[in-house]
């Protein structure tokens, strides 16, 4: 007698029994997660200290988040190592929806800037939405006579290695603008990094340094009263509320086309449906008259658009840095 069979029979049961589950789970029953998405509280990572524009636009698209979904939206400072711990946190977390990262370009210029990062940003991340546009600003105290960019290169030129330029930190946008322009123009200033935007503000309205590449939400107030003076911006084309002062590139300096943003992203393994849900609320919350009014108020050009819209610009951008940081030469710390 064959005793095998009914043995045989368990193993076919088994087997029967998992296909049974797998299927379950992805039947509407199963997704029924996904389905209920949002339930519980929202974090929104953002990988710097308080106070800045990315923590602002942050704060704001929580807020109309949570009233919108009737769901808590928290939002968790992780700073440090340029933004890598914030970002590689949210690389690392739980692809449920619940963990969000407020992004800025920084995330994009990284692979080019620094050798090992823990995290890959087309691998290990998926990008929701692209919240906002900034203007970065090449600006003069306004004790320095420099009323133009040639005004400025003539400057340096005449006194090679003698005028200070500060940036807001090493390996950032603005200290990679201003080794470009220095690239393009032939000249020699000598870099001086600071820890963040504010402080180097201060100093630019000390007059300690000669000029400075600012963002806009930094800069804005200070050049509307007068104290600093804008010479030209970054970015493809004039701004409506900047429309006397030009780009580099009309001026003759290609390179800086590149901008710089916010950005909206989630653990790369989030499902899709999941993905979609949260970029088309976050879309509508940037594009909504609360939205461009409280994003406009710091000095950002809302965007918003669909996850797919920001995955093009993330590809763009990347090439577009990495242009950047292989012209100047600049490494990250």
């Amino acid at each position: 007698m064959n005793h095998s069979l009914p043995v045989r029979g368990v193993r076919v049961a088994a087997v029967l029994a998992t296909i049974a589950a797998t299927v379950l789970c992805a039947s509407p029953q199963g997704a029924s997660a996904q389905a209920d998405y949002p339930n519980r509280r929202i974090t929104f990572v953002v990988p710097y200290p308080a106070g800045g524009a990315t923590d602002v636009s942050a704060r704001l698209l929580a807020n109309r988040l949570s009233e919108a979904w009737k769901q808590p939206v928290i939002i968790e400072n992780k700073s440090g190592a340029g933004g890598v711990v914030g970002n590689d946190y949210v690389a690392k977390a739980q692809p449920d929806g619940y963990t969000v990262l407020i992004a800025i370009t920084q995330i994009i210029q990284a692979p080019s800037l620094v050798e090992k990062l823990p995290y890959d940003v087309f691998k290990d991340l998926a990008p929701v939405t692209q919240v906002a546009l900034s203007t970065i600003v090449l600006t003069v105290p306004e004790q320095q006579p420099i009323k133009s960019v040639k005004e400025l290169i003539d400057l340096a030129k005449a006194n090679p290695g003698k005028l200070p330029y500060g940036s807001f930190g090493n390996a950032t946008t603005s200290h990679l603008y201003g080794e470009l322009l220095k690239k393009k123009a032939g000249i020699d200033m000598t870099h001086v990094p600071y820890r963040g935007a504010a402080p180097l503000l201060n100093d630019l309205l000390g007059n300690t340094v000669t000029s400075a590449f600012l963002d806009l939400t930094t800069a804005g107030p200070q050049l509307k009263a007068g104290k600093i003076r804008a010479l030209a911006i970054g970015g493809e084309k004039r701004r409506t509320h900047m429309p006397d002062v030009p780009t580099l590139g009309e001026l003759g300096f290609p390179g800086f086309e590149a901008e710089g943003w916010v950005g909206v992203f989630v653990p790369a393994a989030t499902p899709k449906d999941i993905v979609q849900k949260l970029s088309a609320e976050l879309a509508r919350i940037i594009a909504s008259p609360e939205g461009v009014a409280g994003l406009e108020a710091v000095s950002l050009i809302p965007v918003g658009g669909t996850a797919e819209a920001f995955e093009a610009t993330l590809k763009r951008d990347y090439a577009r840095w990495a242009d950047v940081v292989k012209a100047v030469g600049v490494k990250g710390e």
